[in-house]
């Protein structure tokens, strides 16, 4: 089998650092592209200039944001994606409650407090269990390198984004849907909706993660993609 280009989608305050595990186990199956989604201010600008950023076909696969951005290219450019997974993310556009949430760390970030922002949100991110161990610094480390005004841009484009369930039943490429089994950011029962909605999707949980399943279950997370890589 001749590896495919894989292009691999981060999240907010994430980096290249999401998929280090997946990047270089799934190497014999594919070449894995790890777009930049830190210099725009709306979704359908980063979906725009990650797919410039690959030649020919692609699977595609996106982590939160990254499932923001994913779901965008599948409207874009449809007929460049072989297959699609998306992880721990949603269809839904934001609700009122999320964007003010979403604004008073904008707030706190533009007053010069950046870095609270990170503890703050590290809750929602990985699983209780490895709130006081290394995985979390690593998460904070990220979040510190992707910086303030790359996190600006990031939720100004996740509070733009449009509700994306309209376009799922027109997906027509192997698409898996995953979350973390404790994902308190994007429950479970949103991967279900997804996967109810895109024609053929499989759906698979990832025990003792949380929103971040390729960091905190990477053998777990890199076996899934593979098979649906292999497929």
């Amino acid at each position: 089998m001749q590896p495919v280009t894989l292009l691999l989608l981060p999240g907010l305050l994430c980096d290249a650092r999401l998929w280090r595990d997946q990047a270089a186990a799934l190497a014999p199956l594919a070449r894995p592209v790890i777009a930049d989604l830190t210099r725009d201010d709306r979704i359908e600008a980063m979906a725009s200039r990650a797919v410039a950023g690959v030649q020919g076909d692609f699977a595609l696969a996106g982590l939160s944001m990254g499932g923001y951005v994913a779901l965008e290219i599948m409207r874009q450019a449809p007929e460049r994606v072989t297959r699609l997974c998306l992880l721990d993310t949603s269809a839904r556009a934001d609700t009122e409650e999320q964007k003010r949430r979403r604004r008073g760390l904008i707030s706190l970030s533009r007053s010069g407090q950046f870095r609270g922002v990170t503890p703050r949100l590290l809750p929602q991110l990985i699983h209780p269990s490895r709130l006081d161990g290394p995985l979390a610094a690593e998460v904070m480390e990220m979040a510190e390198r992707v910086g303030k005004d790359a996190f600006l841009r990031q939720q100004e484009a996740i509070m733009h984004r449009v509700d994306s369930r309209p376009d799922l039943a027109r997906i027509a490429v192997p698409t898996l849907v995953g979350v973390g089994a404790e994902d308190a950011l994007t429950p479970p029962h949103l991967a279900a909706e997804m996967a109810a909605l895109i024609p053929g999707a499989r759906l698979r949980h990832f025990e003792g993660a949380g929103h971040l399943p390729t960091m905190e279950a990477p053998e777990a997370v890199t076996a899934a993609l593979a098979a649906w890589l292999a497929a």
